[in-house]
């Protein structure tokens, strides 16, 4: 049997699909499985187990990537099954190009008509979509192909070039020195709404260092360097420090906060990256509704101010970004606190 896994276009919500990916993997065992992704999102499943090929699909960079061509060479594999993790039409029209005999997915985006097997997301009274955990329905996609329940644990692998790199840091910091090494994550893909201002978290890395005598390790993506550098800079502490300057990689991110005592992050996807190694994780929530991305972690603590115009799902604050700016360092410091009380620091765990 011939599978290809649409997945979704979101580090975070690729992570949110590894339980239902896992039962898929388990249910055709025999099967030969490809997976179809954004070229930005392949450092994720890094090491996992669950595919034996892959294939890039963007509408941006070169003709092999393109639907057109996706679709050709998927033609070749003769699908039997496709799974539609992805919402966009783009991937339904990939999917029924190929000649695929079985397309299950989400009925959104003008794509029923692509689909032999149609979900539907769940709604409120007039019609809207309801904010329901995303996990949950990536598992009622496993579950429509036959799995048992899928289970909500999320599970994310390491490489060998991952660890390296982490040692590298490691290192060069000597963070072995310390029990305890918190990692901030500062960033969000998803824009601007979503950031604690800068000088909110220098405040939180200064208690941090100051009262526990830990190190705080601020991470980043490529295009959040200079965010971190700022974190750092603001802080003004010795052992608050950056990866700003490192070859970055999602890879090096997963190693970095499966090592870590804790992860204190905005609601972007290395969030998600705490909860698949058991790591416990604050996360600063601002014009997001928590109920998408609820994974029911027991080691986490969500964080959210009530406002008057919040959440709104926006990309970009046009008022005074309240609901950020009222989370205090305070809090967000207590938050951290009591889950390490219950969660005690692994500094490298296997």
């Amino acid at each position: 049997m011939n599978i290809a896994i649409f997945l979704p276009n979101w580090v975070g919500d690729v992570v949110m699909a590894t339980p239902a990916l896992r039962a898929i993997r388990q249910r055709f065992a025999g099967a030969r499985i490809v997976g179809i992704c954004k070229p930005y999102v392949t450092g994720v499943l890094g090491g996992a187990p669950w595919f034996d090929s892959q294939a890039l699909l963007d509408r941006r960079g070169p003709w092999s990537v393109r639907w057109p061509a996706v679709a050709w060479r998927l033609r070749r594999e003769k699908l039997d099954l496709a799974v539609l993790f992805a919402n966009t039409f783009r991937s339904a029209l990939v999917a029924a190009m190929a000649g695929t005999k079985r397309r299950i997915g989400f009925k959104r985006h003008s794509r029923a008509a692509l689909l032999t097997d149609r979900l539907e997301y769940a709604r409120d009274a007039d019609g809207r979509f309801k904010p329901s955990p995303i996990i949950d329905d990536y598992n009622r996609l496993a579950e429509a192909v036959g799995c048992a329940p899928p289970g909500r644990r999320m599970e994310l692998f390491t490489t060998d070039d991952d660890e390296r790199a982490a040692d590298t840091v490691w290192d060069r910091f000597r963070l072995c020195d310390h029990r305890e090494v918190i990692c901030l994550n500062p960033g969000a893909a998803f824009g601007a709404a979503k950031y604690w201002p800068a000088e909110s978290f220098a405040r939180l890395a200064q208690n941090l260092v100051d009262r526990r005598g830990c190190k705080a390790l601020v991470l980043c993506g490529p295009g959040e360097r200079d965010l971190s550098r700022q974190i750092v800079s603001l802080a003004g502490r010795p052992d608050v420090h950056t990866i700003a300057d490192e070859p970055l990689s999602l890879g090096l991110t997963k190693a970095l906060v499966r090592r870590a005592a804790l992860l204190i992050t905005t609601d972007s996807g290395p969030r998600h990256f705490a909860a698949a190694f058991d790591r416990p994780v604050v996360t600063l929530f601002g014009p997001t509704h928590i109920a998408w991305t609820e994974t029911y972690y027991a080691r986490a603590i969500h964080l959210q101010k009530a406002v008057p115009c919040g959440p709104w799902q926006q990309r970009v604050c046009t008022t005074d970004h309240a609901c950020m700016r009222q989370l205090m360092p305070d809090e967000v410091l207590l938050a951290a606190s009591r889950l390490l009380a219950v969660a005690p620091p692994d500094r490298k765990a296997s």
